[in-house]
């Protein structure tokens, strides 16, 4: 499965250069899956519009309230997930 979804500059720009590899989303957004590809498309808040920059990730870890990892159980909210991704090249 691909998910093409928003991400503003200040998240997008870490994770094009390998520094963020992970994303934190809603649940209920998307039915997301190890293995499943996102297409993060760069979107900035103050003009309300794309910049053209994209950037392709692989889901390769999901930390949700449902599937913990350490305290996760408890501290995280159960409308979110942690995603750890993987950046990858250009296709």
């Amino acid at each position: 499965m691909v998910h093409e979804l928003k991400c503003w500059p200040k998240f997008f720009e870490p994770i094009a250069q390998g520094r963020k590899r992970h994303d934190l989303r809603r649940v209920g957004d998307r039915d997301f899956q190890v293995g499943d590809r996102m297409i993060l498309r760069e979107f900035s808040p103050e003009t309300g519009s794309y910049t053209g920059r994209r950037q392709t990730v692989e889901i390769s870890y999901i930390t949700s309230a449902t599937e913990p990892c350490a305290l996760s159980d408890q501290a995280l909210h159960e409308d979110f997930c942690i995603l750890s991704i993987l950046l990858v090249p250009d296709a």
